[in-house]
C-alpha cells in the first residue's frame, strides 16, 4: 500500500477515535445524576412531598433523578443516611441527627404548642410544677421531647405511684399523661389533666383540633396558649430543637387566639444530604425543590411550608449549630457552578497529561524512527560486505550463499517499506547497493564459468523485488 494512503488511514482512525471519545464524554456528563433519598414514615406528608418531586423531575427530564426508599419512621430515614444507604433523607433532629447530614432545606417546622383552660391559672411552662399534662402524641419521640424539656427548668416526669388521681403530686414533678385526640376534651374536664400538649405545625388540623378541644371543656370557653419564655436558652442547650413563634391569632381572631404572640421551641423536618454528595447535584435539588413549589403543592400542600435554613452568611451558612450543605448554599446565595467550574480541574489534569502524554507519544515514534533507520544502515552496511565477499568468491556455492542471504536482507527492506514509510533517498541507496551486488554476481559467474549473464537482468529482479521505480535520475 502507498505511503500516502497508509498515513491516510491512520488519520482516519485517529480521527474517529477522537470523535467516540469526545461522544463518550457528552453522554457522560448530560446523563442524569441519579440520587437516593430516605423518606419515613411511610404514609407521611414528607413522603407523599418526595414521591410527587421525584416524579416531576423524571416528567421534565432534569439532569438530576431522585429515587425514594420508604422507611416505617423518621428515625430509620435519618440512620439510613447516617450509614450511607442513601444519599438524602428526611430528618427529624432530634429525634436523630446523623452526623453527616448537611441541610438543604427546612420542609416544616412545629411548634410545642401548649394549651391549658384559663381558669386553670397556667401562663408559663415553670407554671407546671405539680400538674398534669396530657400529651396528644403523633410521634415516639414527642414525649420525650417534653421529658428533656422539663429537665430545663429542674423538674422530673413524676412516677406512675405518683400519678394516681386526686393525689397531689410533689413539688418539681410533672405528671406526663399519654392522650388520644379524641379524648382531649374528656380528659380535662374528668380532672385527669390540667393542661394538654400536642407538637405540630400550629396552622395544622391536629393543633387546631387540640386547641378547640381545650376551649371546650372549658366553662367560659376561654384558652390560655402557655408560652416556653426561655426558648433561646433551651436551645443552646439543645441544638437540635427549633426557637418558634405562635403569631397573634393563629387559632382565631374572634376572639383573637393567642392575643399576642407566643414563644415556644419545636422540632423541625429537614431534608439533608450527606457531606460528599456532589455540590452541583445538590445545588440542583434545591433550586427544583423551590422553584417548583407551585406545581407540587396541589399535590403536596406540605410544599408550601417549605422554607430556606437560617443564616445570614455563607460562612455562617455551613459554620451554624444545624450546619448547610455548601449545594445548597450556592443555590440560596445564587453562586452555582457553571459547567466549565464544575469540571475545571479535570480540564486542567487532561490539558497537563495530555501535553505530557502527546510529548512522549513524539518521543516513542521519534524512538521508532531511529530504530528504523539503523535497521537500514545495518542492511547497507551488510550489502557493501556483501560485494566484497562476492569479488573474492572462488567458488559457485559461494556466490550462492551470497546470492540468497542478499535475498533474505532484501525481503526485510520490503516488510520495513510496507509497514513504514520510507524517504526516496534510502530507497535509492538500498536499489544502488542491490544492483551493484547483482552486477558483481554476475562478473563473478562469469568468470568462474565463461557464461555471459542477460544485460540488466540483475536491475529488473531488483525491482521486480521490491516493487519500487527507481528515482528519475538514474
Amino acid at each position: 500500500m502507498p505511503s500516502i494512503l497508509l498515513r491516510r488511514e491512520w488519520l482516519l482512525i485517529l480521527l474517529a477515535l477522537g470523535l467516540a471519545v469526545v461522544a463518550a464524554t457528552i453522554v457522560y456528563l448530560s446523563r442524569p445524576n441519579t440520587l437516593t433519598v430516605a423518606v419515613g414514615p411511610r404514609d407521611g406528608a414528607e413522603a407523599g412531598l418526595m414521591t410527587a418531586y421525584a416524579q416531576a423531575l423524571a416528567r421534565n427530564r432534569e439532569d438530576i433523578r431522585l429515587k425514594v426508599l420508604q422507611y416505617a419512621d423518621v428515625r430509620d430515614s435519618a440512620a439510613a443516611l447516617q450509614a450511607n444507604k442513601a444519599d438524602l433523607a428526611v430528618v427529624r433532629p432530634d429525634v436523630l441527627l446523623p452526623e453527616n447530614g448537611l441541610t438543604l432545606a427546612v420542609l416544616h417546622e412545629e411548634a410545642l404548642i401548649l394549651a391549658a383552660p384559663s381558669a386553670s391559672g397556667i401562663a408559663s411552662f415553670p407554671d407546671l410544677s405539680r400538674k398534669r399534662l396530657g400529651i396528644v402524641e403523633r410521634h415516639g419521640a414527642d414525649q420525650a421531647f417534653v421529658a428533656n424539656l422539663l429537665t430545663f427548668y429542674d423538674f422530673t416526669a413524676a412516677s406512675e405511684a405518683e400519678t394516681e388521681p386526686g393525689k397531689l403530686l410533689p413539688a418539681g414533678r410533672v405528671a406526663l399523661v399519654t392522650l388520644r385526640a379524641g379524648d382531649v376534651t374528656r380528659a380535662l374536664e374528668e380532672g385527669r389533666v390540667d393542661a394538654v400538649a400536642v407538637i405540630a405545625s400550629p396552622v395544622s388540623k391536629p393543633a387546631i383540633s387540640t386547641v378547640r378541644a381545650v376551649e371546650a371543656a372549658s366553662a367560659d370557653k376561654g384558652v390560655t396558649l402557655i408560652a416556653v419564655p426561655d426558648s433561646e436558652a433551651i436551645i443552646q442547650r439543645s441544638p437540635e430543637l427549633q426557637a418558634t413563634t405562635i403569631p397573634a391569632g393563629t387559632f382565631g381572631g374572634r376572639p383573637q387566639r393567642p392575643d399576642e404572640d407566643i414563644k415556644t421551641v419545636g422540632a423541625s423536618y429537614r431534608l439533608m444530604a450527606r457531606g460528599n454528595v456532589n455540590r452541583y447535584a445538590v445545588a440542583s435539588v434545591t433550586q427544583h425543590l423551590f422553584e417548583w413549589r407551585g406545581r407540587l403543592a396541589p399535590v403536596a400542600p406540605l410544599a408550601n411550608q417549605m422554607k430556606a435554613p437560617d443564616f445570614e452568611s455563607t460562612v455562617a451558612a455551613t459554620s451554624a449549630r444545624l450546619p448547610n450543605h455548601p449545594g445548597a448554599v450556592d443555590y440560596f446565595e445564587r453562586e452555582q457552578q457553571t459547567l466549565f467550574e464544575r469540571y475545571e480541574d479535570y480540564i486542567y489534569l487532561l490539558a497537563f497529561f495530555g501535553g505530557t502524554i502527546g510529548s512522549g507519544v513524539a518521543w516513542l515514534g521519534q524512538r521508532l524512527a531511529r530504530k528504523r533507520r539503523e535497521r537500514v544502515d545495518v542492511v547497507l552496511d551488510r550489502l557493501l560486505d556483501i560485494l566484497k565477499e562476492v569479488r573474492a568468491a572462488r567458488s559457485k556455492a559461494d556466490l550462492d550463499g551470497l546470492v540468497a542471504e542478499t535475498d533474505d536482507l532484501v525481503a526485510d527492506v520490503v516488510r520495513q517499506a510496507r509497514e513504514r514509510n520510507m524517504d526516496n533517498r534510502t530507497v535509492s541507496a538500498l536499489i544502488l547497493a542491490i544492483d551493484a551486488v547483482h552486477a558483481a554476481v554476475n562478473d563473478a559467474r562469469r568468470t568462474l564459468s565463461g557464461a555471459e549473464a542477460e544485460p540488466g537482468e540483475a536491475r529488473a529482479r531488483t525491482a521486480r523485488v521490491l516493487g519500487l521505480h527507481r528515482p528519475a535520475a538514474e
